[in-house]
């Protein structure tokens, strides 16, 4: 973020950072996910909570200690498939401070993501999670993340 900051600073990179991120369980859909750094050590966590996140439940991102720092909620009803996102454990009338939608509600376009806490901040993720290839910009177009396959050692 250009003006503000969501979570700590601790967990801002000025410098490109690279993280592995591993799916926690192998057998079940929806399990969490796991990030570590280039040294090994755990730096995030993602759980899901509620019987199916993608329909009811929670996403919540922890550090590696396991403290909450942001939840994800999916708003219902909604055509562009709306999560808003909520500072720590989020708890009945918190008032979210971002949301992440959509760009069509036909299809499998963009997300586009709108920051509450400072007005005209937004950024667009394009591609696909499921094939493991993302890229994040922000409102002037610029490469801010990107999300890829790990290269194999066979090439």
């Amino acid at each position: 973020m250009k003006n503000g900051v969501i979570v700590e600073d601790g967990f801002v990179y000025k410098d490109e950072t690279h993280l592995t991120v591993s799916k926690t369980s192998l057998f079940f859909a929806g399990d969490g996910y796991t990030a570590y750094d280039c040294k090994g050590e755990l730096v995030f966590r993602v759980d899901s909570y509620g019987p199916d996140t993608r329909d009811t439940g929670e996403l919540v991102l922890m550090d590696a200690s396991g403290r909450c720092l942001l939840t994800l909620r999916r708003k219902r009803p909604s055509l562009h498939q709306r999560w808003e996102g909520f500072v720590g454990e989020r708890i009945e009338g918190q008032k979210p401070i971002f949301c992440v939608r959509r760009s069509s509600i036909i299809g499998r376009g963009s997300l586009s993501v709108e920051v509450y806490t400072d007005p005209g901040e937004e950024y667009q993720i394009e591609g696909s999670f499921a094939n493991r290839h993302c890229t994040i910009f922000d409102a002037e177009k610029e490469i801010v993340a990107e999300i890829r396959r790990k290269p194999s050692v066979w090439g």
